[in-house]
């Protein structure tokens, strides 16, 4: 039989009204002939409640025993998904990940995934099961012990099954109809896509789009996943919400197809480094080791000791999530106490958002860079810094403009029109 992937988030399965109406979706591809394997996330707000229980207990918790807390939110949410098909005529039973076993390594809370055995399933499926309802975000390590794969894997967990079981798609239910060209909270604008390339989604969705968690999107591209991203409440077709594919499956695309926004922003200058070969690994290791996501990173000789020192120094500035700041403050200076590098000072901007403009059209057209940048002059927003890549170019400004720069942009590259 043809397997199709289907995968509800928090809010599609939030009470047992909306399992209901996810189940009748599952029915209807099941009387289409598709065996499905549904991936079903925590019902909304249930995880945030299981992790602050723990946090409750224990402050200084136990990773182990926190991964064994919170994956039971999934695990609840396929019984109920399970006995709603059944009732309905549909043969079905619920998975927790140590029964598939979806193997993963021991990184507890953060765990990544190794593999998928298909025998279990598959023989289920062979006995006559129409529907394996599979708890998401959670897996086994090599230890036996339960494991998470951190906030947004249920996603990635729909991908690796579509990928191990060759499914024809993998839809993934959410509460927004689709990918839009921009987020239609800052601009009514904002129009939904009906394919977009998965190096785009990837950019989109590592730049602040909350609709897909990136990991399953490297996923999805590393195995040809075709993905469909869909609304729970509305009743669609074959041709409803966005489709995510190969840029093989795209006919012509739009020189920019998105913008992306994020305000978790902040800037961090170390003023007068010294300009050495290594410098930049004496300072980019440390963070990597702190466990810091270090996105824009800018050189420059140092205005302070520029007259006096042409080239000796230079100042060094960098990106990262905000709430990551602390963590990189302390081992930048650690790295300093320690030799490893110097600087005067160590300047923090926490008032800046990254705007980006994304797309594939990109590779093949100039002058992208110069309409952007004219697009936020004209609104006389300044540029901090500027980082690119073939298809994206994203840059840094001051907060209070995030959203009157996404609207001048979404407007300059005419991404209202199809």
């Amino acid at each position: 039989m043809p397997l199709l992937v289907m995968k509800f988030g928090g809010t599609s399965v939030a009470d047992l009204d909306r399992i209901r109406n996810a189940a009748r979706k599952v029915q209807r591809e099941v009387e289409r002939g598709y065996d499905v394997i549904v991936i079903v996330s925590a019902m909304s707000g249930k995880t945030n409640e299981l992790v602050g229980w723990v946090e409750q207990t224990s402050p200084l918790f136990d990773a182990r025993e926190y991964d064994a807390v919170v994956s039971s939110g999934e695990n609840v949410t396929a019984g109920l998904m399970a006995l709603t098909l059944q009732e309905m005529g549909v043969p079905a039973r619920s998975w927790q990940g140590w029964q598939v076993p979806i193997n993963t390594t021991s990184t507890h809370s953060a765990a990544r995934l190794v593999d998928i055995p298909r025998a279990n399933i598959d023989q289920k499926f062979a006995e006559g099961m129409k529907v394996a309802v599979v708890a998401g975000f959670q897996g086994l390590s090599p230890e036996g012990r339960i494991t998470t794969l951190g906030r947004g894997g249920s996603d990635t967990t729909a991908v690796a099954f579509a990928a191990a079981f060759e499914a024809e798609r993998c839809d993934i239910y959410t509460d927004v109809d689709g990918v839009y060209t921009t987020d239609p909270r800052i601009t009514s604008k904002a129009r939904k896509l009906p394919r977009i390339a998965f190096e785009e989604m990837l950019e989109l969705a590592s730049l602040g789009a909350k609709v897909l968690q990136t990991r399953s999107v490297e996923l999805a591209m590393r195995y040809k996943v075709r993905l469909r991203v869909l609304s729970s409440f509305e009743d669609g077709d074959e041709t409803s919400g966005t489709l995510i594919c190969d840029e093989d499956e795209i006919m012509e695309s739009k020189v920019v197809n998105g913008v992306a926004s994020s305000r978790d922003e902040a800037k961090i200058t170390l003023v007068t480094v010294e300009d050495r070969p290594g410098i930049s690994a004496a300072i980019f290791a440390p963070l990597a080791d702190a466990g810091v996501n270090v996105d824009m990173i800018v050189q420059n000789i140092s205005e302070k000791d520029y007259d006096d020192h042409p080239g000796s120094v230079t100042d060094m500035t960098f990106s990262v999530p905000i709430n990551q700041v602390e963590r990189a403050k302390r081992a930048m200076e650690e790295a300093r106490q320690s030799g490893q590098i110097t600087y005067d000072e160590l300047v923090v901007d926490t008032e800046v958002a990254k705007v980006s403009v994304v797309g594939i059209g990109m590779r093949s057209h100039a002058g992208v860079a110069a309409r952007m940048f004219k697009a936020l002059a004209d609104e006389n927003i300044n540029i901090k810094v500027i980082s690119t890549s073939e298809i994206k170019i994203s840059v840094l400004i001051d907060r209070k403009y995030m959203e009157l720069a996404v609207q001048a942009l979404h407007d300059a590259f005419e991404l209202e029109q199809a």
